[in-house]
C-alpha cells in the first residue's frame, strides 16, 4: 500500500523537483518514441546501440572543455561523437569487406571505452563540478533542473516539427528507398535530417536512461507497436505514447524506491509492455495468430468433412456410413471423427442408424467447396499447363483461401466451365 501511495505522491507533484522530472522524462521519451519509429522501420536497430555508447566521450570531452555541466555543451559533445561515430560504421562497412554488425560492434566498444577512460581521467582530475557525470552510464532523471527541462522542451520541438513537416518523405524512405528516390523524393536530405533526429535524441536521452539502455528506449516503444497497428501514422503515435508512459512511470518508481537509478526502471516498464503487446497485440500478437492459426485449421477440417458428402446427383438423402466416409477421404480416423463431430454441432449433416447424411445447408457448403476445387484445377490445368493427374494435390491446399471474388473471376476466366480437368461436373 505505502507503494502506492508514493507512486500517488510523485503524480501530485508534492516536491518541487517532481514536477522537472515529470516533464523532463515525458519529453525525453516521448521524442524517443518518435524517432525510433524510423530507427526500427529502416532496419537500423543497432545504429541506437552506437549512438548512445558514442554519446558518452562526447559528454567527457564537452565537460573537459568547458569545465561545467552545461546541458548546451554536454549535447553539442555528445552530437559530434554519435555523428563521427555513424560516420564510421557506414564508412567501414562501404569501404572494407568488414559486415556491417562487426563493424557496429567494433565501433561502438571503442567510443564506449574512450568514454570510460575519459569518465575516470575526470574523477581523478579534482573538479567539484564533475559530480553527477558518470551517471550518465545508467541514467538518473532526479539530477535534471528546469533548465534542462527548457532546453529538451526546446530540441524536442524542433524534432517534432521536423518530422511532421517530412513525415511522408521519412515514411516512404523506411519502406523503400529506391521508390523513394523513383519519385523525386531527396533521400540524402532525408537521411541526413533522420540522421540529426536520431543523433540528437539519444544525446539527450542518455540524461533519463543512460548510455547502456538508451538503445532500448529507442526500439522497443516501437516494437511494441507494431504488434497493434501496421499504418504508420498510429504506430508512431502508439510509440510516444508507450515511451511516454514509461518514462514518466519509471522514474515515479525510481522516484518511490531511492537509490535505484531511473533508466533500468524506465526500460522495465517498456519492455512490460512490449512483453503484453506481443501476446496480445491485435495486428500481430501471439495469442492473436494462435487464434488465427485454430480457426483456420477448423475451417480446412469442415471444408474437407463437409465436401466427402457431396455427389454427383446432388441429393441430400445419400448415407453414408464412416467407412464409407474413411475411404473416400485421405484424413486419419481421430481427425475424420472431429470433422464429423463438427458438422454435426454446425448442423450440416444428421446421422441416422450409426450412418451420416448431409442435409440441404450442408449440401450447399460441400457443392461451395467442390466448385472451388475443380475451378482450381481446371485453372492450374489450364494455364499452367499441368497435366490432370498433377493439379488435385494444388487444389486441395488453395481451395480453402479463394474468396467469392477470387471465385467470380476464376468463372469469367475459365468461361463458366462445367467439367473438370477429370471430366468431372463442375456444381453451380
Amino acid at each position: 500500500m505505502n507503494f502506492f501511495n508514493e507512486i500517488a505522491s510523485f503524480f501530485s507533484f508534492a516536491e518541487p523537483n517532481v514536477k522537472v522530472v515529470f516533464w523532463g522524462s515525458l519529453i525525453l521519451c516521448g521524442v524517443s518514441g518518435l524517432v525510433g519509429t524510423f530507427t526500427l522501420l529502416r532496419k537500423r536497430s543497432l545504429i541506437g546501440d552506437v549512438i548512445s555508447h558514442a554519446v558518452l566521450p562526447g559528454i567527457a570531452l564537452a565537460f573537459i572543455i568547458g569545465q561545467q555541466k552545461n546541458p548546451v555543451y554536454l549535447i553539442i559533445g555528445a552530437t559530434i561523437t554519435s555523428w563521427i561515430s555513424t560516420f564510421l560504421v557506414d564508412y567501414i562497412t562501404n569501404k572494407s569487406k568488414i559486415k556491417s554488425d562487426t563493424a557496429i560492434a567494433l565501433v561502438l566498444s571503442v567510443f564506449f571505452g574512450f568514454g570510460i577512460l575519459l569518465l575516470t581521467n575526470i574523477q581523478h582530475s579534482g573538479n567539484a563540478a564533475q559530480s553527477g557525470l558518470d551517471q550518465f552510464i545508467f541514467g538518473r532523471a532526479s539530477a535534471m533542473n528546469m533548465d534542462d527541462v527548457r532546453l529538451f522542451g526546446i530540441v524536442g520541438a524542433f524534432i517534432a516539427v521536423i518530422t511532421v513537416i517530412f513525415f511522408r518523405g521519412f515514411s516512404i524512405l523506411s519502406f523503400d528507398e529506391h521508390y523513394s528516390e523513383s519519385i523525386g523524393y531527396p533521400n540524402v536530405v532525408l537521411k541526413l535530417l533522420l540522421s540529426i533526429t536520431t543523433v540528437i535524441t539519444v544525446a539527450m536521452g542518455v540524461q533519463a536512461v543512460g548510455v547502456v539502455l538508451m538503445s532500448a528506449l529507442l526500439i522497443t516503444p516501437a516494437a511494441a507497436a507494431k504488434f497493434w497497428t501496421n499504418k504508420i501514422g498510429y504506430l508512431a503515435l502508439l510509440a510516444i505514447l508507450f515511451s511516454a508512459f514509461s518514462g514518466v512511470f519509471g522514474a515515479a518508481i525510481s522516484y518511490t524506491y531511492s537509490g535505484m537509478p531511473t533508466g533500468p526502471w524506465i526500460v522495465v516498464v517498456i519492455s512490460i509492455i512490449a512483453l503484453i503487446s506481443a501476446l496480445t497485440g491485435k495486428k500481430n500478437g501471439i495469442l492473436k495468430k494462435m487464434l488465427q492459426q485454430r480457426n483456420n485449421n477448423v475451417k480446412i477440417l469442415k471444408e474437407n468433412t463437409i465436401k466427402l458428402f457431396y455427389n454427383p446427383d446432388h441429393s441430400s438423402d445419400q448415407t453414408y456410413s464412416f467407412k464409407e466416409l474413411f475411404d473416400k477421404s485421405r484424413m486419419q480416423k481421430s481427425t475424420l471423427r472431429k470433422g464429423i463431430n463438427l458438422l454435426k454441432r454446425r448442423d450440416l449433416i444428421e446421422q441416422s442408424n450409426g450412418s451420416y447424411y448431409v442435409n440441404e445447408e450442408g449440401l450447399i457448403e460441400a457443392k461451395a467447396i467442390v466448385r472451388k476445387h475443380r475451378l482450381w484445377e481446371l485453372y492450374i490445368s489450364r494455364y499452367m499447363h499441368l497435366q490432370p493427374d498433377h493439379v488435385h494435390d494444388d487444389a486441395e491446399g488453395i481451395e480453402h483461401v479463394i474468396t467469392p471474388e477470387i471465385e467470380k473471376e476464376l468463372e469469367k476466366e475459365l468461361d463458366f466451365p462445367t467439367r473438370d480437368p477429370h471430366d468431372s461436373e463442375i456444381p453451380y
